[in-house]
């Protein structure tokens, strides 16, 4: 049995570990952690978790947790996966991995050090949609890649009390939309980019309320991300598009791709539509983890992954002059 131990009673917990977790019989979330007492008692009750604390430290120390979901924000993300590994536990941290690639190397280096798995929570990732690019890209019928068009928004006002547009805390749209197409082209490419120029605009916080930035591979292919929290009421958009030197491939909705998704592949003037079939992404993404575990093997999401996919995000502020 796999326990489960929650830092922050954060409302993304519930379909990202909570529900996942309760359609499986090996695995249990037996704790939460709020800074607010009546925060973690109130969530505890909700969602019927044995334990509950109002110390982050006192769950990282509970012997009775094997894995801790860091739902903190990316801003204490640092902090409490280095104290759970040091304390031996399993860490699946939500995405963004850290505030900054400073930050997510002495994360990786504690992991290492212990012996510990620090998992980035790129749920997408483990659907059976990724692999299916995978193996488009694998089978060479799109030729050589030569650019691609990755774009992550969704409605989102500014709001100056929320997480999601403090910059302190780690907020803004590349840190919380824009990491996925940065790990969508990374990933696709299976090369590591550099930054060529990135424009954006701010809210009054400081914090961008949308980015753009071109990308370049050592393969010479071309890769332009995107992301912004609009003010448009129930816009969501997450596609990639992948231009071949022999076709053409879109995909849709592939942060959500159990709620709908196509992938159509062109290339001689006909196009192939399909979809793939799978489940909710955060099960797929809790069975990678039970076997990774298991057996030892190293998921997708860890390691020098996540390292990667901070530079290049790092290197997206910098090229857009936003200090941060």
């Amino acid at each position: 049995m796999l326990r489960i131990g929650i830092l922050g009673a954060a409302g993304i917990a519930p379909a990202a570990v909570i529900q996942p977790a309760r359609r499986r019989t090996d695995v249990e979330v037996v704790a939460v952690a709020s800074r607010r007492a009546e925060s973690a008692r109130h969530f505890a009750d909700s969602h019927r978790i044995g334990r509950f604390y109002s110390d982050y430290s006192n769950l990282v120390s509970d012997p009775g947790i094997d894995l801790i979901y860091n739902a903190l924000p990316p801003s204490e993300h640092a902090k409490w996966s280095i104290a759970a590994v040091q304390a031996g536990k399993h860490v699946l941290c939500e995405k963004p991995f850290a505030m900054n690639a400073d930050e997510a190397a002495q994360m990786l280096e504690a992991a290492e050090s212990t012996g510990y798995r620090l998992i980035e929570a790129f749920h997408d990732r483990y659907h059976p949609l990724s692999a299916e690019l995978d193996a488009v890209k694998a089978s060479g019928g799109l030729g050589e890649i030569v650019s691609l068009r990755a774009d992550f928004s969704t409605s989102n006002p500014f709001d100056p009390a929320s997480l999601r547009h403090d910059p302190r805390l780690g907020g803004g749209s590349l840190m919380d939309l824009g990491c996925y197409p940065v790990h969508w082209v990374r990933a696709f490419m299976g090369e590591e980019p550099t930054v060529v120029r990135a424009t954006g605009s701010l809210n009054p916080l400081g914090a961008d309320l949308d980015i753009a930035a071109e990308l370049q591979f050592p393969s010479g292919a071309t890769a332009l991300i995107s992301s912004a929290m609009v003010e448009q009421p129930g816009h969501l958009n997450s596609s990639l598009e992948v231009l071949g030197t022999e076709g053409k491939l879109v995909v849709n909705n592939l942060v959500f791709p159990s709620r709908g998704h196509s992938i159509t592949q062109s290339s001689n003037g006909l196009d192939r539509t399909w979809t793939v079939r799978g489940f909710e992404t955060y099960d797929h993404q809790l069975e990678a983890i039970v076997q990774g575990l298991q057996s030892g093997r190293k998921l997708l999401t860890e390691g020098r992954d996540s390292l990667s996919n901070m530079k290049v995000i790092d290197g997206i502020y910098a090229a857009a002059g936003f200090r941060r």
